[in-house]
């Protein structure tokens, strides 16, 4: 992954362990995140950074604007047999913080996630988005993408 992506007044980079409360407090910043996360207690976030941090297939980015996080996504890199054998890339944990909303920043950070994907070598770029989050889809389709699956989810 390029180290650092400079645009303009931002600054797209790989996540520090320092960015992890920014990054989790984005993630409860809405409807269905402040359901499912708390800064209550960082450490088993801190253990999910590290693997991250591990796992060179993981990608996981900050946009930075005056020297504050702003946006975060987190880009997979997912090899596989079907395509032909083609590597494709999953978009996830994309929160652009509330007074950024509006913008262009989340614009710019799927701009990112898709010239790294092709950057990889990656034949596909994928992302799920939950069913209650109409503006996100539009969002994404304007950008390109296409409502091509039925997503399933099983939580334990």
């Amino acid at each position: 992954m390029r180290k650092v992506r400079a645009m303009g007044d931002l600054e797209i980079r790989p996540a520090v362990e320092d960015d992890v409360a920014a990054i989790v407090a984005l993630l409860a910043d809405d409807p269905l995140g402040a359901q499912r996360e708390s800064l209550d207690d960082l450490s088993p976030y801190l253990a999910a950074f590290a693997q991250l941090a591990a796992d060179p297939n993981q990608h996981l980015v900050t946009a930075v604007h005056e020297g504050r996080v702003v946006g975060t996504l987190q880009l997979t890199v997912v090899p596989g047999l079907s395509r032909r054998g083609a590597t494709r890339s999953v978009i996830e944990g994309v929160r652009i913080h509330a007074e950024e909303r509006g913008s262009g920043l989340g614009t710019r950070l799927i701009e990112w996630a898709i010239d790294e994907s092709r950057r990889l070598g990656c034949g596909l770029v994928q992302l799920t988005s939950d069913a209650s989050r109409t503006d996100a889809h539009r969002f994404y389709e304007r950008l390109g993408f296409s409502a091509s699956h039925v997503g399933f989810k099983l939580e334990f």
